[in-house]
């Protein structure tokens, strides 16, 4: 049963003196202290160090407002702007403050800057400037190194390590994809003797080595009553480098305390277990069945019995879980041909020792009835409206049952709440299928079906199907129909290189979208260059609070086996950045779903305006953070270690840190109360 091709592709917390958090309760009579709105105000001037911060306060959910200094009628920062007067009190506006740089205003808007000055003085605010030139305005000497830090080695210092970096274990490499282009520019300078008498200090956080000087390329000066932490490099946040201090940032700004979450997920689904997958064409780049001409015809790649073995060692040797998303129909299929099925016995055997995923009973397109007999293929229409004619939803509700009834007879246990249909199909396919199958849904109906896979490079978005949403997954660019180093290596070529070096120029066509490149070196090119790659997209997925789950094939895990360099590469470079207190998150397919679910509503409500308009409030004041939210809404809230509800602590633990999502009246205590 061949498949159809799948689509290539200064202290932290000890500042906080706040000693619980109430969710929605009357002010108390006796609260005299001054009110901090849980709120970042971000200064721009475009820059992307500027737009790179912003984007993790984002992703994380924290709530933050924007003046860019470029636009004609932008507010003025004054004391107005950044505080107020609520119930005889004094209100900080904003918890945290970033700036461009440490004097970001001209001679004209000198006052913005002595304004913040003075609001972060009085409030204890903090304040990050994204890329600076040290000097002794910001308690630096002049830099020692300026220029390109590409694949520099810095490290997080003792001090970074035990404050907003703790989650961080070994090393910060810089970025450095392309040997013929600057991709980083920073300078290296050492921070001014401490002046303990005008109240002065400096605390590197992380420092490197470049052609042998040395100097810090972020810390944090403390002086005239405030904090600032300085970045003397320049960032973006696709560069590694900003990804994995971003979190740390963040935590620095706000001490700890803050609406948001943030976690690593990383799940992997291998899909099509029990099915044959068609193989690929190393002499005629094509896959029989779907692109080869008449007569060629290569050997199906399924995975037997040892591999099933193999796949226990190494999520034991590794602690982590694969999520097998299998087709029952490849196993009855082997059964009726030969009378048994060792793969099936050793997966059977072993059923407990994996997640399953229902992947239908056999891989059938259940979007549009397809017309195969053009390339590419396109919907079949009925010849009196010219409508597409739909697979029917009793078709699609037997290709999930069947599967379900098959699990439960071998005891296998799956969760009918997730589905992965064959090719995500069901769902709006571009550019032959651009609307779902109105039939998917009813065709669900009584299956229990509430997570329904799609593919993230077509569909990022999650979506609501009338109670069913999708979880969107990352495609891996190792592909379906390969098994072996030197197919991956040989469609690789074919695909991203040019025509005169004998690719299809599918690269050339589509220049915006698809980067030609020199041919790869069979015997070397998978690990030299394409799991490297991958590895890079892999990671920036896993470091930016997302939960979409990757997805590769049961090919790749047979013969060369070589879906498992992949995620050896991934997971080794992972924990060598990242300490055991911040692990990736290995859940199933229905846990990311949730998640995703939740973050897109927080982040919808911030969208809307809530946090502006004042439907969301949070606030810390005497010791209280206060947050009013409206019913149904769950608000994610990050604290420090140790924080506790009632006399349980608060939240789960991660990154040394403990967050949760809450809804209703609630109270927690941080430590130090």
């Amino acid at each position: 049963m061949s498949q159809a091709r799948r689509p290539v592709r200064g202290a932290l917390f000890g500042v906080l003196t706040a000693a619980a958090l109430t969710v929605c309760p009357q002010l108390s009579a006796s609260a005299v202290g001054p009110r901090i709105d849980l709120q970042v105000l971000v200064v721009t001037n475009g820059s992307s160090s500027v737009a790179a911060v912003a984007a993790q306060l984002k992703s994380e959910g924290v709530p933050y407002r924007t003046v860019d200094l470029r636009q004609a009628g932008r507010p003025v920062i004054d004391a107005a702007f950044l505080s107020d007067t609520v119930d005889g009190v004094p209100r900080a506006k904003y918890q945290a403050i970033v700036l461009p740089n440490a004097a970001p205003f001209d001679r004209a808007n000198q006052a913005e800057m002595d304004a913040i000055a003075a609001y972060e003085a009085k409030f204890g605010i903090r304040q990050l400037d994204a890329y600076v030139y040290p000097g002794t305005n910001v308690g630096m000497k002049p830099p020692g190194y300026s220029g390109t830090l590409d694949g520099t080695q810095a490290e997080v210092t003792t001090a970074g390590k035990a404050d907003a970096f703790r989650y961080l274990r070994g090393p910060l490499k810089f970025d450095d994809l392309a040997a013929d282009v600057s991709e980083s520019y920073g300078f290296l300078a050492n921070p001014l003797p401490d002046d303990p008498a005008h109240g002065k200090s400096f605390q590197p956080l992380i420092t490197a080595t470049v052609k042998n000087v040395t100097g810090t390329l972020a810390g944090v000066y403390n002086h005239d009553g405030r904090s600032e932490l300085l970045l003397t490099y320049s960032a973006n946040n696709e560069q590694w480098q900003f990804r994995t201090v971003a979190h740390g940032l963040v935590t620095w700004l706000t001490k700890g305390v803050h609406l948001g979450q943030n976690r690593n997920y990383f799940g992997v689904h291998v899909d099509d277990v029990f099915l044959p997958d068609s193989r690929w064409s190393v002499e005629d780049d094509c896959t029989p069945g779907e692109d080869c001409a008449d007569g060629v015809d290569t050997p199906d790649i399924r995975m037997e019995s040892e591999d099933v073995e193999y796949a226990n060692q190494w999520q034991r040797q590794h602690g982590y879980a694969l999520d097998l998303a299998f087709n029952a129909a490849g196993s009855d299929e082997e059964i009726r041909k030969h009378g048994d099925d060792p793969l099936t016995d050793a997966l059977v055997e072993n059923r407990d020792r994996f997640r399953w995923i229902n992947h239908t009973y056999g891989h059938s397109y259940l979007g549009c009835v397809q017309d195969n007999s053009v390339r590419p293929w396109r919907c079949l229409t009925d010849p009196q409206t010219g409508q597409p004619v739909w697979v029917k939803a009793e078709d699609i509700n037997q290709e999930v049952t069947r599967n379900i009834e098959w699990a439960k007879a071998r005891g296998v246990t799956i969760d009918p709440a997730e589905l992965v249909t064959g090719e995500h199909s069901g769902l709006r396919i571009l550019p032959q299928q651009p609307e779902d199958n109105p039939n998917l849904v009813p065709g669900l109906e009584g299956t229990g079906v509430k997570w329904l896979a799609g593919d993230a490079s077509r569909d990022p978005a999650q979506r609501s199907l009338s109670g069913v949403r999708t979880v969107p997954r990352h495609p891996f660019n190792v592909f379906f129909n390969v098994a072996t180093e030197a197919e991956e290596v040989d469609e690789y070529n074919w695909i991203y290189t040019k025509r005169a070096d004998g690719g299809s120029g599918l690269c050339e066509d589509n220049p915006s979208t698809v980067t030609c490149i020199e041919p790869l070196n069979a015997d070397t090119g998978y690990t030299s260059y394409i799991v490297p790659v991958d590895t890079r997209i892999a990671l920036s997925h896993i470091v930016s609070n997302d939960p979409r789950p990757h997805y590769a094939h049961q090919s790749n895990i047979t013969e060369d086996r070589i879906l498992y360099t992949l995620l050896d590469s991934v997971l080794t470079a992972y924990r060598a950045t990242f300490a055991d207190s911040s692990p990736v998150i290995n859940d199933d397919m229905a846990g990311l779903g949730t998640e995703l679910r939740r973050q897109a509503a927080w982040r919808d409500s911030l969208g809307a305006g809530a946090f502006d308009s004042g439907e969301v409030t949070a606030y810390l004041q005497d010791g209280t953070l206060t947050v009013k939210a409206p019913g149904g809404l769950d608000v994610p809230v990050t604290a420090p270690e140790g924080t506790r509800q009632g006399s349980d602590p608060f939240g789960q633990a991660y990154a040394g840190e403990r967050s949760a999502y809450k809804a209703g009246d609630f109270t927690i205590t941080p430590p130090g109360a």
